[in-house]
């Protein structure tokens, strides 16, 4: 399929919508008042330090809802203004935060199911609005909706269409996508349908087999295996690792994603020279600013001294999941959660450790003063990270005076 041309036919459709409906102001000032917080633009104002008692807040210098996220937001609240009556669906979660999606279930915006791994658009009907999420959607279900005769609100993140960009370029010069990410996860599932062959890597170590490969061989039954569903159909390691282009899930770490795409170019150097490098390697910056920008200010709060690090966001969210082992990586106590409620005493936390599943922590909160580090990621408003902050500091307070909750802000 030429997805060039399908994008292009797409955009020029009257049922395809990618800007604003007229509606920012009214909705600008609705999200305000439901996502943003006094308290932590205080924080900010205060160089990202706060004292209250005996806790001292430590926040991440970038921290919280992206430009990409804010966008796809507040496009979803316009469609809802600008399309009163009629019945609008998302294909996926809008991002990777609880509580914005049941915010849009509020306001009557449907969800598509997913039956035995498959999404079923049956419940959609010609006329019907469909929003596709900031990580995008893959080429098949726009297809399928624009042949439906729905109206498509689409709030991809501009730098998730940068990465099918870049993809669509590997496919023009017959080139094999690698790209960093995980292979289920939507917005992977959404770059690889650009792509002609693709094959899916997690991390290094699935990198360092794949140049292994690509330099010495190896058992090819083996090779499909330890990829299985993370290759294109008919892939095959012997003859489509011959010419490759990098890219990447534009939340996994950017460290990584650079090594990987360093480990790729000196392993084609390496098999065939300097003089033909081009035409076996294409490598495109298409690591996400925020992304990048959060991972850096984290590696920076993680240096100082800190009792503990809470990071907030989606347990589904992959660049939140990236900052916690950042956080794991330097041995601080540290406790991914995606709201208030997780935090159901001064004894008792639920929180999701890398790779399991949420589990309880107890005497999560050290006695005596201490310094909390506070992160979150791209998907999560200000609201929740301040709900949080307000839930320690009078945890905190009840501790020191023995009486009833107190409620301070």
């Amino acid at each position: 399929m030429d997805t060039k041309a399908f994008k292009r036919s797409l955009q020029q459709s009257e049922n395809y919508h990618r800007r604003s409906f007229g509606h920012g102001e009214e909705v600008a000032g609705t999200m305000n008042s439901e996502y943003q917080s006094d308290l932590i633009q205080t924080i900010r104002d205060r160089n990202y330090s706060y004292v209250d008692g005996d806790v001292t807040i430590r926040l991440a210098e970038s921290f919280g809802f992206c430009w990409g996220v804010e966008r796809a937001v507040a496009m979803a609240y316009e469609a809802r203004r600008h399309f009163p009556t009629e019945k609008i669906w998302i294909t996926n979660e809008i991002i990777h935060n609880p509580s914005v999606n049941q915010r849009l279930r509020e306001m009557n915006v449907g969800f598509i199911e997913v039956i035995n791994d498959e999404k079923d658009f049956t419940v959609v009907d010609s006329g019907d609005v469909v929003i596709l999420p900031a990580f995008g959607a893959s080429v098949q279900e726009m297809q399928l909706l624009n042949d439906k005769g729905c109206k498509i609100v689409d709030t991809t993140c501009p730098w998730v269409s940068k990465v099918w960009t870049s993809v669509e370029k590997h496919k023009k010069r017959d080139y094999t996508s690698i790209i960093h990410g995980k292979y289920a996860h939507e917005e992977t599932v959404a770059t690889s349908s650009f792509a002609d062959r693709y094959l899916v890597v997690l991390n290094l170590d699935q990198a360092k087999y794949v140049t292994d490969y690509i330099l010495n061989g190896g058992d090819r039954e083996e090779f499909l295996t330890k990829f299985e569903r993370a290759y294109s159909e008919g892939f095959d390691p012997d003859t489509d690792l011959e010419k490759v282009g990098i890219a990447n899930q534009t939340t996994m770490l950017k460290s990584e994603t650079e090594h990987i795409g360093k480990l790729l170019e000196q392993t084609m150097l390496k098999k065939y020279g300097p003089a033909e490098l081009n035409d076996h390697f294409m490598s495109f910056n298409t690591i996400c600013d925020a992304t990048q920008e959060r991972q850096d200010a984290m590696f920076d709060l993680v240096k100082e001294d800190l009792s503990l690090m809470i990071v907030i966001g989606g347990f589904n969210s992959s660049n939140t999941t990236h900052l916690q082992e950042i956080a794991v990586e330097y041995n601080i106590p540290s406790y991914h959660i995606d709201s208030v409620e997780r935090i159901t005493s001064r004894d008792r936390l639920e929180h999701k450790p890398l790779g399991q599943d949420i589990t309880v922590a107890e005497n999560w909160l050290p006695k005596g003063k201490i310094t909390v580090g506070i992160t979150s990621g791209a998907s999560t408003p200000d609201k929740v990270v301040a709900d949080i902050i307000e839930k320690i500091f009078n945890l905190k307070a009840m501790a020191t005076d023995g009486d009833s909750l107190i409620t301070k802000y």
